[in-house]
């Protein structure tokens, strides 16, 4: 581990006590390790002799008080349980940063395979059919499952969300600028008059990225969807469009499909899914699909300077991050093709 996992890594002597009080079952000693994935909030593999956890914890330190709400995480997984929702089973929430520094949950390990490349390399096919199906029927589940229902009513602001996304990420993007990118300008420019709303709402995971989704050890389903740090209540049509990135996106511009041979791959074309998507919730596709993908672009721009900030700044300081933060520009350029291609 790095100073930075070392320092996040909770102390099984700390931890030990509070997991006997709060886990049923539960019987130690206990060991952690790191987890890969799960960067802003450390996630570590807990092996006990009473079985296998996960722990996810806020980091030590300084943080944005909007940021790192494993509080949020863990209210919303548990809410899911009942549901058709793949989740992990939640145990127990510390709110008390005397047990181990921040804040941390306990939920049950769940074993299975993360795929950063979409064309999930390695499978037949079939099975990357199945786990691209898969996949959009655990999307369309989380997005059938009533807020009220679940307890989870309050979750967020319905209203205006893409608005205020944009507002928050146009924010952020501004606070991150190391160089100026034209394209962003124009994005910004350009968005807030035609931002869609679908007078939708529902549960959004914020990041339904597949490898925010956990593959069955050797089944081609989802087994589990991770990383709900940015789950709120809002548009469900944004949740999918930002899924859906993968088939505007190059392999090597930012895991995705483009120019890839889908039907050689057994891959379904974006149209495809996002119809099955669409007859599972029983929502037609809006018209406004295409500034739903721009906007999910421009988003992910935004994100990815940040990074390239932190670089810059050296928080982030390892070389992937300042490769990955040179990606902001032609992704943006890609969103802004687009609406030229509307007739922007």
């Amino acid at each position: 581990m790095g100073d930075s996992s070392s320092r996040n890594a909770p102390d099984p002597a700390e931890l030990e006590p509070w997991l006997e009080e709060h886990v049923a079952g539960f019987r130690g000693p206990v060991r952690a390790e790191l987890l890969a994935g799960g960067q802003s909030n450390p996630t570590f593999r807990l092996r006990a002799r009473s079985g296998e956890y996960v722990l996810r914890r806020k980091p030590v330190g300084a943080l944005l008080q909007s940021a790192h709400q494993v509080d949020r995480e863990f209210r919303v997984i548990a809410a899911l349980a009942g549901t058709e929702v793949k989740v992990p089973r939640v145990h127990a929430l510390c709110v008390d940063d005397g047990v181990i520094g921040s804040a941390f949950y306990v939920m049950d390990y769940v074993p299975g395979r993360v795929f950063f490349d979409p064309r999930l390399p390695g499978l037949q096919p079939d099975e990357r059919r199945a786990v691209f199906v898969s996949m959009a029927e655990m999307i369309a589940a989380l997005h059938q499952v009533d807020p009220e229902a679940v307890g989870l009513g309050d979750y967020g602001r319905p209203a205006n969300y893409l608005q205020r996304q944009f507002s928050r990420w146009s924010k952020q993007y501004r606070l991150s600028e190391t160089v100026p990118i034209a394209a962003m300008d124009r994005l910004i420019a350009w968005l807030p008059e035609r931002l869609p709303d679908s007078g939708v709402t529902g549960i959004v995971h914020g990041d339904l990225r597949l490898d925010n989704m956990l593959i069955h050890p050797t089944e081609p389903r989802v087994v589990a969807v991770l990383d709900w740090e940015l789950s709120t209540l809002g548009d469900p049509w944004s949740d999918i469009a930002n899924n859906a990135l993968a088939w505007r996106l190059e392999p090597d511009l930012f895991r995705g499909l483009r120019g890839e041979d889908l039907a050689a791959l057994g891959i379904p074309s974006e149209r495809e899914y996002v119809e099955r998507y669409s007859r599972l919730v029983g929502r037609p596709v809006p018209d406004g699909w295409e500034v739903y993908v721009i906007f999910n672009l421009f988003r992910l721009a935004g994100i990815i300077q940040g990074i390239a900030k932190r670089a810059q700044d050296g928080t982030a300081a390892d070389e992937a991050a300042a490769v990955l933060g040179r990606k902001a520009a032609p992704i943006a350029e890609r969103a802004w093709s687009l609406v030229e291609a509307v007739g922007g």
